[in-house]
């Protein structure tokens, strides 16, 4: 039978032609993937792209940006203006690795306007695999110099890791992967003698996500070491408005 076409009556062949083209398009593949991924590079004396800012910039316009929405100051912005160049390319100051939660919403929390966050969601906001290539993919081809977790009071997620840690409880589906990624931080959590056992495992299981992300090879943690992005964490209040950095 055919590998290639699955005809029982057919006996695979490879031509001399067929078998340089194939070795050609596995050659020039990775060169490829990099092309469709990667910006166009900067023109000679072109301007900087409008994220070419340091880590620290970044981090301060999105605490600015915080203060103008915990104020309900937010910056007005004429959205239909600007979908052209945004229809060009993509230069977000930070990647956001936040919570599911439908109350949090990163682009609202910072003030921000659509192209300045690449924003990765999931429960608990915990560092997968699949979240962590898009945070990978938004440092090396996207540029973004600042990478932040963003936790948030009351997470579901985070409390029922509290309740499974507490009474063994069972869980339906996936959502034992889920909790078990942020029961480590729940065990730390219960040795504070201080403060709200879910508002300090919310905090610390921030801490331990910023923790991996500047452990994460190659990318990131490489990106991090050069000192080419920042990454922080912090928590928003959701009755405030209000981010605090950890």
């Amino acid at each position: 039978m055919c590998t290639i076409c699955g005809d029982a009556s057919h006996q695979p062949t490879v031509s001399r032609r067929s078998f340089l083209t194939t070795s050609t398009v596995a050659a020039l593949a990775p060169w490829s993937i990099a092309n469709t991924f990667a910006a166009d590079p900067p023109k000679p004396g072109a301007a900087p792209p409008p994220n070419a800012i340091s880590p620290a910039d970044a981090l301060k316009r999105l605490m600015e940006g915080n203060a103008r929405y915990a104020a309900n100051n937010p910056t007005e912005r004429d959205f239909s203006s600007t979908r052209a160049a945004r229809a060009q390319a993509q230069y977000p100051i930070a990647g956001i690795l936040g919570c599911a939660d439908s109350r949090v919403v990163p682009d609202l929390v910072f003030d921000q306007s659509p192209g300045d966050l690449f924003v990765c969601r999931v429960a608990g906001n915990i560092v997968t695999n699949n979240l962590l290539a898009s945070l990978e993919y938004g440092v090396q081809f996207l540029g973004a110099p600042l990478l932040l977790v963003l936790g948030h009071s009351g997470c579901g997620a985070v409390d029922a890791a509290i309740k499974v840690s507490k009474t063994d409880a069972k869980l339906p589906g996936h959502l034992p992967e889920l909790v078990a990624a942020i029961k480590p931080s729940v065990v730390i959590a219960e040795k504070v003698k201080t403060g709200n056992l879910l508002d300090n495992a919310i905090a610390e299981n921030v801490r331990q996500q910023v923790a991996r992300l500047k452990t994460s090879s190659p990318v990131i943690q490489k990106a991090y070491r050069d000192k080419k992005i920042a990454i922080e964490g912090g928590v928003y209040d959701i009755a405030t408005g209000k981010v605090t950095l950890l």
